[in-house]
């Protein structure tokens, strides 16, 4: 079982890395994905559009190597959760955008509703990585 946690956290974590990478190297395209979902007022897209990647980057960090993963496991389950939220809005407004998860590419193609598959098992991988943390830190 040990081996199954370690694998899950290393998975979830570098699943993480993986989506914060092209977001970190081009924050204004990242911000016309966000831009893209009218969710945000226009004065908040471009804060978050630089503070989500290295959130997500430091929440990889520490699922990968293992420090505060019971944290990083939180913020990852609140991460899927808003992401999920955000798409489907987005495909219940019938708007056609990319969901931007991991690339800032603006000719990407992709379905929203396929994206919202993968956050959801995703969402639940996170679920599973915060579960399994937190019986590790009361069994300590």
């Amino acid at each position: 079982m040990k081996h199954i946690k370690l694998l899950l956290r290393v998975a979830l974590g570098l699943v993480f890395l993986a989506a914060c990478w092209d977001k970190l190297l081009h924050p204004e395209a990242f911000g016309q994905i966000i831009l893209n979902y009218r969710i945000l007022p226009g004065m908040l897209v471009a804060p978050v559009a630089v503070l989500l990647p290295w959130l997500e980057l430091l929440c990889g960090l520490a699922l990968v190597v293992g420090t505060l993963s019971s944290g990083a496991a939180l913020l990852c389950v609140l991460f899927m959760a808003t992401f999920l939220t955000a798409e489907a809005s987005a495909l219940w407004r019938g708007l056609d955008i990319v969901c931007g998860c991991f690339s800032t590419d603006p000719s990407a193609t992709g379905s929203l509703s396929l994206a919202m598959l993968r956050d959801s098992g995703l969402l639940l991988l996170s679920l599973a990585v915060l579960s399994l943390s937190q019986k590790r830190q009361r069994a300590e």
